[in-house]
């Protein structure tokens, strides 16, 4: 009754199309109107009919498909252009290195003492116990030669002139520059907290404009203020101009981080980016390694800084040599630029148009007119899968990286007769050991388990480390006081070193893999900010140190007790994330939101699987409408049928 209700409205027993397939704008709740002459107004005069643009449609899956479709098209990896532009990448991480590690040759506290003069022009050295385990991990004590004097006070610290002896390598540092011992030591710990909040702010901030402007822009503007703000440390005149300008150093340094981790990503296949993204790791330690080095060939830490700095100088000609992510063009509809580059892909690697057999360059000169679309990390919040996963991955981060120094500090002694060594150097390579076997061990463990099976086995080896740390030292401490239990503070002092050396080493997989596993799960359109929250969770992390140091340790088995809770949370969590290994990168937030929970292991032949594959929950009533049912996952449904925002 309702439709024959609609055709006598419509003027005539003419059939009408159907509701779902009515025209736009038409009258009548969509009811067409009889062809006939255009209607008059009062004086006769014909009124034009304006145009109803048409209903906007999903873009084509075959270019939001990069994987699958436009970089088998490109070659892959096999092209010279694709290996040259990931070449690229690699090189600045031997200067990240060189910058990440500079606090412990600038900002070391060194041994130090005052020297008097008495009536008759001759100098004596005078101490100053106990300040300089309060002010850092350096030690107060009078170079070979000069007699020790006995009964020194506080009341020494009041001296005229400090004399240092600079265990890194250095004549001069930035602690016997200004002299920042006794009373002004809190100022080094400052200068150290200036530099990881920079990186913390500055992932944020770039990982939200990367994902607006591009990669490129971000990278290149980076380099230039690194630049200006790198070298004009080295022309500080107090500390307070050197912490302020090392902040902004560190803004400038997580930019060029950021834009080089997501353009590395997103260069390479599924099967390459695990090794590729380690490479660039290797290289970042071998700045490590080499800053000794470095330090000894300088000899004055403004030299230090300068030399540091000076090699981002050979970045500016990315500017002219690296172009932007296709995939970030091709993800936010930028089809104009993304053909331009394609083009420039081809002609880099002497290609023929003619292998293009999924027509991929036809079917984007048809979206060309297509207006761009980028998207804020904002809209996570309205997901209902994938935000969990990166808060989870944040998390893990955060822990891994913050726990990773209560290892440290129990493996080095947070008192001094705890350490195991006085040497800087052997405490320095003992650190950046561990860091490459960690790494080392990373690469066939994740080709094996996946990246959520090797994040769960390193984070179950830190928790293990910490918790016997905690509880089974305690217990042989409390036996090692009995007369006849034969047990001494050596023991225990070795099984504090070896479970140090098992956390450390597990704690650092932990963090390197969860910035990586968030780095494939987040879609392109918001992967910078993704990067962004994971790599500031690490900072955080980092930062932990430095505030331990500052209030001289207290509160330190607390600090150790909260993050091994959090370890033990963690282990739960990550069974809740996907697994990404050998998978194509999300491009949009739906693509995000279907990447679904896979059982840990496989299940054998004959039994039935707990949870559903992606398949079955197509058919599965409730998790789709009949578009997405019949076309796929739309533009603004995600897998579990919420809409996007």
């Amino acid at each position: 009754m309702a439709i024959d209700r609609r055709r006598e409205a419509g003027g005539g027993g003419r059939p009408l199309p159907e509701e779902n397939g009515s025209v736009p704008g038409a009258a009548g709740g969509g009811a067409a109107a009889p062809p006939g002459p255009p209607p008059a107004n009062a004086a006769g005069a014909e009124i034009q009919a304006v145009p109803v643009p048409p209903p906007a449609t999903a873009c084509s899956p075959l270019l939001l498909d990069y994987d699958g479709s436009v970089l088998p098209f490109l070659g892959g990896l096999g092209g010279g252009y694709q290996r040259t532009l990931v070449l690229l990448t690699w090189v600045p991480a031997l200067f990240i290195g060189f910058s990440k590690f500079s606090d412990s040759f600038l900002l070391d506290q060194p041994d130090f003492w005052c020297r008097e003069a008495d009536g008759q022009g001759n100098w004596s050295a005078s101490l100053a116990p106990g300040h300089a385990n309060r002010s850092g991990n350096g030690s107060i004590f009078p170079p070979p030669g000069l007699p020790t004097p006995a009964g020194g006070n506080a009341s020494e610290c009041d001296c005229h002139e400090w004399h240092y002896r600079i265990r890194a390598g250095l004549v001069q540092n930035v602690v016997s520059k200004w002299d920042l011992v006794c009373d002004s030591a809190w100022k080094v710990h400052i200068a150290k907290f200036s530099l990881l909040v920079g990186l913390i702010f500055g992932h944020l901030i770039t990982g939200c404009i990367a994902d607006w402007v591009g990669r490129r822009p971000v990278l290149l503007f980076s380099v230039i203020f690194i630049l200006i703000f790198g070298l004009t440390v080295a022309l500080s005149v107090n500390v307070t101009m050197f912490s302020t300008l090392r902040f902004f150093e560190g803004f400038c340094l997580a930019g060029i981080v950021l834009s080089l981790y997501a353009l590395r990503i997103e260069l390479c296949p599924p099967v390459h980016r695990f090794m590729i993204t380690m490479v660039a790791s290797f290289i970042e330690m071998a700045g490590q390694f080499l800053m000794p080095g470095l330090a000894a060939l300088c000899r004055d830490w403004q030299v230090l800084q300068a030399v540091i700095i000076c090699p981002f100088l050979l970045m500016l000609l990315y500017w002219v040599i690296f172009p932007e992510s296709l995939r970030w063009l091709m993800a936010t509809q930028q089809f104009e630029a993304s053909k331009e580059l394609i083009l420039q892909f081809t002609h880099k690697n002497r290609m023929n148009m003619e292998s293009d057999i999924k027509g991929v360059v036809p079917e984007l000169e048809k979206e060309i007119t297509r207006r761009p679309k980028k998207v804020c990390i904002v809209k996570v919040v309205g997901t209902r899968n994938l935000w969990k996963n990166i808060v989870v991955l944040c998390v893990n981060s955060l822990t891994g990286y913050g726990i990773h120094h209560c290892f440290a500090k129990s493996m080095m002694g947070h008192e001094a007769k705890m350490a195991i060594t006085h040497n800087f150097y052997a405490d320095y390579y003992t650190m950046a050991g561990i860091a490459l076997a960690s790494c080392l061990a990373m690469c066939p463990v994740v080709g094996f388990l996946g990246r959520r099976g090797g994040l769960l086995l390193f984070m179950i080896l830190t928790a293990l480390a910490s918790l016997l740390q905690l509880g089974l030292l305690n217990l042989i401490g409390k036996y090692s006081q009995l007369p006849d239990s034969g047990m001494s503070d050596s023991v225990k002092d070795k099984f504090s070193t070896a479970f140090s050396i098992v956390g450390m080493f597990s704690s650092h997989a932990v963090g390197s893999l969860s910035v990586f596993f968030c780095a494939e799960i987040t879609p392109t359109v918001i992967r910078g900010g993704g990067l962004g929250l994971v790599l500031a969770s690490a900072g955080f992390g980092r930062l932990t140190a430095p505030i331990m140091e500052l209030h001289n340790q207290k509160g330190y088995f607390l600090h150790h007790v909260i993050f091994a809770c959090c370890t033990l949370i963690c282990i739960i969590c990550i069974l809740l994330l996907p697994e990404s290994k050998n998978q194509n990168l999300p491009e949009n937030i739906p693509d995000g939101e279907h990447y679904t929970r896979q059982p840990l292991l496989p299940h054998k032949k004959g039994e039935q699987p707990l949870l559903l594959t992606n398949s079955e929950l197509k058919d599965y009533s409730g998790l789709h409408d009949s578009a997405a049912v019949s076309d796929g996952i739309s533009e603004n449904t995600t897998a579990n049928g919420m809409k996007s925002m």
